[in-house]
């Protein structure tokens, strides 16, 4: 008895020397709050900008400790608003054209989605992610920076995103493909930065 006593006692030792990320995982999956969360939008043209926001639909994050480990995300792109247009006209002119083919497509494409494929831990919460970044059906690798925040149970997360349109087709009103656009032209670069909370 007392040599089966002694023989699980060293499988269980050895167990833990062999596999300590396993054993002393500390994974924790953190679920989005999309009433809580929101993107701010902001594009380029050569005669100035326009901004607005876009919501979520899900999205996650999981760590091990704080060691972020991966997550994904769902952009409702049927909620695109613009926010600096104060004549309604003109304000849901522009809105109908950015869902339209000639930007995103939504009526087909009511979707985009990132998923995380790494994360490299920096100081002070600061985070670089890579991940595939779908829009319109097309995927490309896309990279942020993020800053993460535990409050109690709630993880707050923000950051900001460079996005090049062509890459995802939404070539409208772009320089590198079009000639002679003069002041129409819109620039390649849209930004996004990302107010999320978790829990």
């Amino acid at each position: 008895m007392k040599r089966i006593v002694l023989l699980l006692a060293a499988v269980f030792v050895a167990t833990l020397i062999l596999t300590p990320n396993t054993v002393f995982s500390q994974e924790n999956n953190y679920q989005l709050k999309p009433e809580k969360s929101k993107i701010e939008w902001l594009g380029k043209k050569v005669t100035g900008e326009h901004s607005g926001t876009i919501f979520m639909k899900q999205g996650n994050l999981t760590f091990d400790a704080d060691q972020l480990l991966g997550g994904s995300f769902v952009v409702d792109m049927t909620t695109i608003v613009n926010t600096d247009i104060e004549d309604e006209t003109y304000r849901a002119k522009l809105e109908g054209h950015l869902k339209s083919d000639d930007f995103f497509g939504v009526d087909k494409f009511q979707e985009s989605k990132f998923k995380i494929t790494s994360a490299e831990k920096l100081a002070d919460g600061k985070f670089k992610v890579i991940g595939n970044l779908t829009i319109k059906g097309i995927t490309e690798i896309a990279e942020l920076m993020v800053n993460v925040h535990k409050h109690g149970k709630m993880l707050h997360v923000n950051g900001k995103m460079i996005i090049d349109r062509t890459k995802y087709n939404v070539r409208y009103g772009s320089g590198s493909f079009f000639d002679n656009l003069g002041d129409k032209t819109i620039y390649d670069e849209f930004q996004l930065d990302l107010d999320l909370n978790f829990e």
